[in-house]
């Protein structure tokens, strides 16, 4: 039975093994039964589901994960939290423990070895200080993934979530969006952690896509193409696009524009996904010019 979302007992483990916190991990651990429940549900994990969890702590989460999925892998960077996983996870035969580096992990063969390749379901109060790197690298490496249910710092849920022309806006917010449906579920408070972080957290699920947003020809193109709009905010669009390529002349990016009738004048803070796919294959076709 799943115990450790109570204060008390996460205490008392806490006190068994001499645990010290490392700020470098950004370990903050959950101490709330009703969070920790409205984060499986929102899940929706069944006994059909493979979970990767990422930074479990002590296992507060995972012990709920084992109760609810056919398996899960939970990894852990911290070497130190590795015998107390071994004791806090003891009575579950559906866990695998890894004491790595998320980054360097091969997830798509892990997907593949422990889930036949089929979609996984990815679980996980995320050390803030690793977040975006976290979730672009489960994009990136195109690992068959069904949802991605986290933690994270409200203003990064904010920008996860953001709309074209909104001030939380970003590429990274282009990034999420193109990958998947992102949604924010609910905040939770400092109180509910220990120790208690100096800020609000939010639980949001990203909801995979089985198909692209948009039709692109080149995928490459289309990120640098959303980098380059933002990479200086105050910058028009063909200002900040004539930065990032080079090889084309402001005159041609300006006509490259108006061909596809975008005012080379707005910022690129105010393009949706749509607009940013119709650059990019527009460049496309402009680069492949002799």
């Amino acid at each position: 039975m799943a115990t450790l979302g109570i204060p008390q007992n996460t205490i008392e483990v806490l006190q068994k093994y001499h645990f010290n916190f490392q700020k470098k991990f950004g370990q903050n651990f959950l101490i709330d039964t009703h969070v920790l429940e409205k984060i499986i549900a929102a899940a929706e994990v069944t006994k059909d589901d493979f979970v990767l969890e990422i930074g479990p702590g002590i296992g507060t989460m995972t012990q709920y994960l084992c109760e609810h999925a056919r398996a899960v892998a939970a990894v852990e960077i911290d070497k130190n939290l590795i015998p107390i996983l071994g004791d806090t996870l003891g009575a579950y035969d559906n866990v695998e423990i890894i004491n790595q580096d998320i980054l360097k992990v091969d997830i798509r063969k892990l997907a593949e070895e422990k889930n036949g390749g089929r979609p996984i379901k990815v679980v996980a109060n995320l050390p803030y200080y690793i977040t975006t790197p976290i979730i672009m690298g489960l994009f990136e490496s195109h690992v068959p993934i069904d949802s991605i249910t986290v933690m994270v710092q409200k203003e990064v849920a904010q920008r996860i979530c953001a709309k074209a022309g909104s001030a939380d806006y970003s590429a990274f917010s282009v990034f999420c969006n193109y990958y998947a449906e992102p949604e924010i579920l609910f905040d939770v408070p400092p109180s509910c952690f220990l120790p208690q972080p100096k800020v609000t957290s939010s639980v949001i699920k990203l909801n995979c896509r089985t198909q692209p947003p948009c039709q692109l020809e080149d995928e490459a193109l289309f990120f640098r193409v959303v980098k380059a709009s933002f990479a200086q905010r105050r910058k028009t669009l063909a200002n900040g696009l004539s930065s990032g390529f080079c090889e084309l002349s402001k005159a041609q990016i300006m006509q490259l524009l108006q061909s596809i009738e975008i005012n080379p004048t707005v910022r690129g803070e105010t393009l949706d996904i749509a607009a940013f796919a119709s650059i990019a294959n527009q460049m496309h076709l402009e680069l492949r010019k002799p």
